[in-house]
């Protein structure tokens, strides 16, 4: 797909087909695409949780409580690596959060580009991710999204409510 139009057609997929799961190969094409961001210093402070067994997917579904949330097959979790991010020597900003938006914006792309659904969440709560998780200190838990094929008969509703150019920028 053309890339303007990809920006312009992608959307947050909340209907999951609980039955078809995603290729292994096209998993793989998506993460590949956070792999491939850009990052502070090519840094690159990211790992990339792919969660399709069962009983990890239900310990996960327990921290954000949404039926539709339970369909999905696949759900991928981004960590950021604190240690390995870059830190800004004038006041000590580490880019960790910047670095791994980067690389889930990417996905979020590559899996609409893919027919994949994804829809970014971070309104999970923590403290169950991180208990059935159980990242170690210097891992970030960003963010998540699910990832699988819409069911059946699903359509976009193909409307962005953004605000105009003329509101957002200024040409210094």
């Amino acid at each position: 797909m053309e890339y303007t139009e990809l920006i312009r057609t992608r959307e947050s997929v909340r209907n999951y087909d609980p039955n078809r799961p995603v290729p292994k190969e096209i998993l793989e094409k998506i993460i590949d695409a956070g792999r491939l961001a850009p990052s502070a210093r090519n840094c690159q402070p990211w790992k990339f949780l792919v969660i399709s067994s069962s009983a990890i997917l239900e310990k996960v579904r327990v921290c954000y409580n949404r039926d539709w949330f339970k369909d999905s097959p696949h759900i991928l979790v981004v960590l950021g690596l604190r240690d390995q991010a870059w830190n800004r020597g004038y006041d000590g900003y580490n880019s960790v959060e910047t670095d791994v938006a980067i690389a889930m914006t990417h996905i979020i792309l590559a899996a609409e580009n893919e027919g994949v659904g994804a829809c970014w969440i971070a309104a999970y709560n923590p403290a169950l991710l991180k208990e059935a998780l159980n990242p170690d200190e210097n891992q970030l838990i960003f963010a998540m999204t699910p990832l699988g094929y819409p069911k059946p008969g699903f359509q976009k509703t193909l409307i962005k409510k953004r605000k105009s150019l003329e509101d957002i920028v200024e040409f210094l």
